[in-house]
């Protein structure tokens, strides 16, 4: 199958032409012309697989079909399709992969995020805006100031709902909802399928058609996975060791908590290497910054918290190193998925500490299937030695119910 066999204007296959692409992707192929008959959608894909692409191409077909002559300036303004994401810099990259394919077109799109100043964002939707890429707490943010109007919304996206999901969002997406008609178009995108996904599918979507490009809970068919287990206080020697030995041009370090992050980067930077952090305590000028210089290998290191990676879009990325596992088992399909992406190989490392043997167990249950654990020569673990296990974060708990304090607060003003 190639491109010119599905339901798409000229224009947008001119413009897959332009941008080198020829053959669809299998949820291109699957999910394009269910989305552009008008069917709701629930989708799985994992990172890598054009799943932008995949909703991006029907969202521009049925706006190219609709009236694109709405008078700028007006307030607030009238949006027709509306892309939900769950951070900044996967807002930016949506943005960036629709603009593209939206070229020589009269489609406009824009994109409002948190940690930037609202102003320059309520101005260039005021100059008109067909399809807007948000986050949840930006777009509740431009709602406020009555910047928006949803009510002729003819399409709703979300992108990776689970990490929506997962970072606490439920309360900001009820809040959109209110917002919104409920004779619109829903589709939902995630990386994995949960009871919490197939949840929120029953209350947004009617009858929604199913894909499913891989099984559930599985890592990219290119990604060669690796556990080394090795003692706590050893592990940044064995890092050291891995990052000298090979000639990875770039390399992404999965860290749990931001402050490990920071003291991590700093100690690689103290050791030679070109290496930043990334995490949700930078703001989004600094974190910009960082992801350009890696993208351009000016950086060839980062070392990044779940969140502060999920989205990102890598080129040619080999290598994802964990220095340990994270507590949500999903986390780790999330992180691997960072390489082997567009048909690349990839390579996935796991320093396992011995206290977290519980957690490599329930993630192989999750996965269905055995992580090869081995030890790497000259840094094998101290089997005398007895450890704690760790105790799960609370961070992301404290947030989530800072959000749900201040949206009751603003409930009951109104």
């Amino acid at each position: 199958m190639s491109f010119s066999d599905l339901p798409l204007a000229p224009i947008l296959q001119h413009n897959l032409h332009t941008l080198g692409f020829t053959t669809p992707t299998k949820i291109q192929a699957l999910a394009i012309p269910l989305v552009v008959a008008g069917q709701d959608l629930l989708a799985s894909a994992q990172t890598g697989t054009g799943k932008t692409a995949a909703f991006g191409l029907p969202i521009l077909q049925q706006v190219l079909g609709q009236d694109l002559s709405v008078i700028p300036g007006n307030s607030p303004c009238v949006i027709k399709v509306l892309v939900l994401v769950p951070t900044r810099e996967l807002a930016q990259q949506v943005f960036s992969q629709l603009d593209a394919l939206a070229a020589n077109t009269k489609v406009r799109i824009n994109v409002a995020y948190g940690g930037i100043s609202i102003g320059p964002q309520i101005h260039s939707l005021a100059l008109g805006v067909d399809v807007l890429v948000a986050t949840p707490g930006r777009l509740i943010d431009l709602l406020k100031k009555r910047r928006l109007n949803l009510k002729q919304l003819s399409m709703l996206v979300f992108d990776e709902a689970d990490r929506m999901l997962d970072m606490g969002f439920m309360d900001e997406i009820r809040e959109i909802l209110k917002h919104l008609s409920k004779t619109r178009q829903t589709l939902l995108f995630s990386a994995t399928l949960n009871d919490h996904i197939f949840k929120l599918s029953k209350r947004l979507q009617h009858q929604a058609q199913i894909i499913e490009v891989d099984e559930r809970n599985t890592t990219g068919v290119n990604i060669v996975e690796q556990v080394y287990q090795v003692d706590p206080e050893r592990k940044l020697a064995l890092l050291s060791h891995l990052l000298s030995k090979n000639s990875w041009p770039r390399v992404l370090i999965f860290s749990r908590q931001r402050q490990d992050a920071a003291q991590l980067s700093q100690v690689l930077i103290e050791q030679g290497i070109n290496a930043a952090d990334l995490h949700g305590d930078l703001t989004q000028h600094q974190r910009e910054q960082t992801l350009n210089a890696f993208k351009n290998s000016e950086i060839n290191v980062i070392v990044a918290t779940d969140i502060a990676a999920r989205g990102l879009d890598i080129d040619d990325l080999p290598v994802v190193i964990n220095m340990e596992l994270p507590f949500k088992t999903e986390d780790y399909v999330h992180r691997v998925g960072r390489t082997g992406r567009a048909g690349l190989s990839g390579l996935a490392i796991s320093l396992l500490d011995p206290q977290d043997e519980k957690l490599l167990h329930n993630l192989e249950t999750f996965l269905g299937r055995r992580l090869p654990e081995q030890w790497y020569p000259g840094f094998e673990p101290d089997l005398t030695k007895e450890y704690e296990r760790p105790k799960s974060l609370s961070k992301a708990a404290q947030k989530q119910a800072a959000r749900k304090k201040a949206l009751a607060q603003s409930s009951k003003r109104r």
